[in-house]
């Protein structure tokens, strides 16, 4: 009994290998049905729709976010500790070199002056004195000599007057280093007395540049002490204008100083503005892979500021005569790229491997040798308003190499939201 039961068991198992051998079988052959060769005899043509190739110069851009920083930079302070007693500019005033921008109280100082002008006067006083002195020292010098010579006068009286006239001329040497000492302390007051009035002062571009510079920030209010070298106000230039952007190892290479960029800011998102590279650091940083990039920016209007966003546009590469196809019509078939170009003369897509170039704006530039191996009425690339070939943008996924095709009109784009048309109502 035991033993049918086993034997029953083994057929039942049989019978289901063989049965769900049959429906694999049966389920391959309808699907080889389905898809037919490629190019085969009685093969379905594959609806697919299709753009022009184009041929012509394509632009490799990169855009990049930064900041705006001015170019020069400074705060003005002043170099004595002193009140302000008047502020002649404010936040966002445009100031020239030269000009002054503040004065401190400067009664201490004309004091200082006149006071230093007072012990030049004594000093040239003692001075004048000293050499008097020394005058008659001499004339009695010359005296005993004299006498001396004569037997009227001892060798102790002459060694004497020659000693006293030693010492005069020592004091009035000190009465001459008095009176310059006298005279530059004079000159020390007159210099700080200047500083109490404050300018802002830097180098000229030339007479055809912009020189002025505009009031950043303000730091002091009149009737303050301000200490010295206490920040007063901060001075900024604006024309021209640096714009700062980092760039990865991927496009570094592709940089170049005096290379044009473009940007545009959300302040005047309507407004491009133009400039060039004009430094490119030599060294990445560690924490970000990066590097720095200054681009110098014209700003005559001043509508461009420190600090600014930014969003540049650089044109890294350009190729004049290149075969450009939409970036849809690329498709991968055995791990490479390629597009199927239409052969409208026998109604079939023509698989051409290709290499991926600049991407443009939704094109794409492709390159390959294959693409030259197209027959003679198949042209790649369009001159003069004239198309000279087709490439397939839609339904590459049921296409192989050969396969028949029949072109469909593009589906229409549909209509924005919130753009429907509604019957207007009568106004009554």
């Amino acid at each position: 009994m035991k033993v049918s039961q086993f034997s029953r068991i083994l057929i039942m198992i049989a019978i289901f290998t063989v049965a769900a051998i049959m429906i694999w079988f049966f389920i391959s052959r309808m699907s080889s049905r389905q898809v037919p060769e490629a190019g085969g005899r009685g093969a379905k043509p594959v609806p697919v729709e299709t753009a022009e190739i184009e041929r012509g110069a394509i632009e490799l851009r990169r855009t990049f976010s930064g900041t705006l920083e001015s170019r020069d930079e400074f705060v003005v302070s002043p170099k004595i500790t002193a009140r302000v007693a008047q502020l002649y500019v404010d936040l966002g005033d445009m100031v020239k070199s030269g000009q002054v921008i503040a004065a401190l109280d400067r009664e201490e100082y004309l004091q200082a002056v006149a006071q230093a002008e007072a012990d030049v006067m004594v000093a040239r006083a003692n001075a004048m004195e000293a050499k008097n002195a020394l005058e008659i020292a001499a004339l009695e010098l010359e005296r005993f000599k004299t006498l001396r010579s004569r037997g009227v006068a001892s060798e102790s009286q002459f060694d004497a007057a020659r000693a006293e006239h030693l010492s005069k001329i020592s004091r009035h040497e000190v009465a001459k280093a008095q009176v310059t000492r006298a005279e530059a302390m004079l000159e020390t007051a007159r210099i700080q007395l200047g500083y109490t009035s404050i300018t802002a002062q830097w180098p000229n571009q030339g007479p055809d540049q912009d020189n002025s510079r505009a009031v950043a920030a303000r730091y002091a209010n009149e009737g303050e002490i301000v200490a010295a070298n206490a920040p007063l106000v901060s001075i900024v230039s604006l024309d021209p204008i640096t714009g700062v952007i980092f760039v990865t190892e991927k496009d570094y290479g592709r940089l170049k100083i005096g290379q044009a960029a473009s940007m545009v800011t959300d302040a005047y998102p309507d407004r491009r503005f133009e400039g060039r590279i004009d430094r490119i650091a030599p060294v990445f940083s560690q924490a970000t892979r990066q590097a720095k990039v200054e681009m110098v920016i014209q700003n005559p209007d001043h509508l461009l500021k420190p600090g600014m966003f930014i969003r540049v546009t650089v044109v890294l590469d350009r190729v004049e005569d290149a075969v450009m196809v939409p970036g849809q019509a690329l498709t991968r078939r055995n791990d490479r790229t390629g597009i199927f170009v239409v052969d409208e003369s026998a109604g079939r897509a023509l698989w051409r491997e290709v290499v991926v170039g600049i991407q443009e704006n939704g094109r794409v530039q492709v390159i390959g040798s294959a693409l030259s191996g197209l027959t003679p009425d198949l042209p790649l690339g369009q001159s003069g308003g004239q198309s000279f070939g087709r490439v397939v943008t839609l339904g590459q996924q049921l296409l192989a190499d050969g396969a028949a095709i029949r072109v469909s009109e593009p589906s229409p784009d549909p209509e924005p939201p919130g753009t429907e048309t509604r019957p207007e109502t009568p106004v009554r």
